[in-house]
């Protein structure tokens, strides 16, 4: 019986979310089409600013001209985490952190700016180009999110900028 009660109000909170302004975000007129095709972003210049710029088009379009132009900075650092007895390092983080603005080229004005950050870990075990590999794909990785999250902060900076 307390299962019915559960299922019900489950059905009650979900009919309730329309009525409180719930929409898609990537549905009609909603806050990620709005920046579809329309952000330019800065042409990178290290191998990270690639990455970086590549998954941010990936999910933003590829912008040219467009009418907001979006401007980073990554740095990104390497902290040892796990050190065999021989002194030997065996796991990193990379730490990243972007910061990022994005601007309207018809005003010149600054819409939103901020700062995101998160680490992944990978292995130094095994031979050197077994762990270069396994760092190159950590950076892609770090950069992959990274962008996600610039996304989505720009998504939501969308409807509070009145763009």
């Amino acid at each position: 019986m307390s299962s019915f009660n559960r299922r019900a109000f489950c059905i009650a909170a979900l009919a309730a979310i329309p009525a409180c302004g719930f929409a898609p975000v990537y549905g009609p007129g909603g806050a990620g089409t709005a920046l579809q095709g329309k952000v330019l972003v800065d042409a990178p210049i290290t191998r990270d600013a690639y990455l970086l710029t590549r998954e941010l088009e990936t999910r933003l379009g590829r912008a040219n001209p467009g009418r907001y132009g979006l401007s980073y900075a990554i740095d990104v650092d390497t902290e040892s985490i796990a050190i065999s007895k021989d002194n030997v390092t065996t796991r990193f983080n990379l730490l990243g952190e972007a910061t990022y603005a994005l601007r309207d080229f018809e005003t010149n004005e600054v819409i939103t700016s901020g700062r995101v950050n998160n680490f992944v870990g990978y292995s130094a075990s095994g031979s050197t180009v077994a762990a270069q590999a396994s760092e190159g794909d950590a950076r892609e990785r770090l950069m992959t999110i990274l962008a996600d999250q610039i996304v989505t902060r720009l998504i939501v900076a969308v409807p509070a900028s009145g763009l």
